[in-house]
């Protein structure tokens, strides 16, 4: 449990949770911890790495993985390269309009923030035709979402309602928004997505260690594609508890076996190198091998980590997304991967370093991405 951060009081962090899918395609009451279980300071010692899955279990290597689309739904942001840019840019996403309209009824407002990003990505994979049908493989497509205060809003409205007026006042028809997996329950059941889902609830690391798991679940063969949202909706009781106002944000990227995105004439936009969760951020990137990679152009960071470390040339350019857009929580690891594929889709020297957590938090984890073509 971090408890210094703000993400901490919203509920329990370091658990991810793969959940079935019941009769009508929500996720079921039943949690399973089990392989996919985000290791937690008290599991892992001091080092907290997960270590990259060894293979599909054939004796061959990993699966390389590579993002192939991204979309937004985040005020002040239009496009991905607005992320590197002044922000907030102009335009960008409309709640007050983007999240209405009778395929939003019955949906808590993280989900329905996430169904709007993910359309966007999974068409700019190429995975959409024109009536917005997916037509990937769906038995073999998992969703990962990550969102530390999604439903926090919806479980204290529920809680003030049976304080005021009894069990009996409650909706039924709201009752599942209270479940933290329920985003990704409607991406699922709206793309008609059967693989593996999960969702990630792990504090300041949440986002890359969202897409750490994704990249796992396919270099494993568990899935061949993976859906990775990362959305923190804005309500009055995140504001109460981050005692600052947030906006609305999600943020969606594809994910896919190098080998299937050829096969079927996708573009990689980028390739996923190492990654690591640690207590620090020196370790974290030892561990993430920045030594070995190609040399960082640009680090995508937070306010607090002092100069570049060792591993980080002191030329790269720093950008911190939330000095621009607010706290971001568990949507910064997604969007940061975003940012990263904007930097080289526009030509960026190096590799791209995302980095989360750090002082103040129970841990930090670094990501490496790299130009598909390095």
């Amino acid at each position: 449990m971090n408890t210094t951060s703000p993400e901490a009081a919203a509920g329990p962090v370091g658990m991810s949770r793969t959940q079935d899918a019941g009769p009508m395609g929500m996720p079921s009451s039943q949690t399973t911890a089990g392989p996919m279980r985000t290791p937690r300071p008290q599991d892992a010692g001091p080092m907290e790495t997960p270590r990259p899955h060894d293979g599909d279990g054939t004796g061959q290597p990993p699966r390389t993985v590579v993002v192939t689309g991204v979309g937004l739904a985040l005020p002040g942001v239009r496009k991905p390269a607005d992320l590197l840019g002044p922000l907030p840019a102009d335009g960008g996403f409309d709640p007050a309009t983007g999240l209405t309209g009778r395929e939003m009824r019955h949906k808590d407002r993280a989900s329905r923030l996430a169904l709007r990003a993910t359309e966007p990505a999974l068409r700019d994979a190429g995975l959409l035709d024109d009536d917005a049908r997916f037509l990937g493989a769906a038995d073999t497509t998992a969703v990962v979402v990550s969102s530390n205060l999604g439903s926090l809003d919806t479980v204290c409205e529920f809680t003030d309602t049976i304080a005021r007026s009894g069990v009996g006042a409650l909706s039924p028809l709201g009752l599942p928004q209270t479940s933290s997996n329920v985003v990704a329950g409607w991406v699922a059941i709206r793309h008609a997505l059967r693989g593996p889902n999960l969702t990630v609830c792990n504090g300041a690391t949440s986002g890359l260690d969202a897409l750490y798991w994704a990249r796992n679940l396919i270099a494993a063969g568990r899935a061949e594609t993976a859906v990775v949202v990362g959305v923190e909706p804005s309500g009055d009781a995140v504001t109460k508890l981050l005692g600052e106002q947030t906006t609305d944000a999600a943020v969606a990227v594809v994910l896919e076996s190098a080998a299937g995105a050829a096969a079927r004439g996708a573009r990689p936009r980028a390739t996923f190198g190492g990654y690591a969760r640690t207590r620090d951020l020196p370790s974290a990137l030892t561990a993430a091998g920045t030594a070995e990679a190609a040399p960082v152009g640009l680090w995508l960071t937070g306010p607090d980590l002092g100069q570049p470390p060792a591993g980080v040339p002191a030329g790269a350019r720093r950008v911190d997304l939330e000095a621009g857009l607010g706290p971001l929580s568990g949507t910064l690891g997604v969007l940061q991967c975003a940012a990263a594929v904007a930097h080289l889709d526009g030509g960026g020297e190096g590799s791209v370093l995302a980095t989360t957590g750090g002082p103040g938090h129970d841990a930090t984890a670094a990501l490496l991405l790299r130009r598909s073509d390095a």
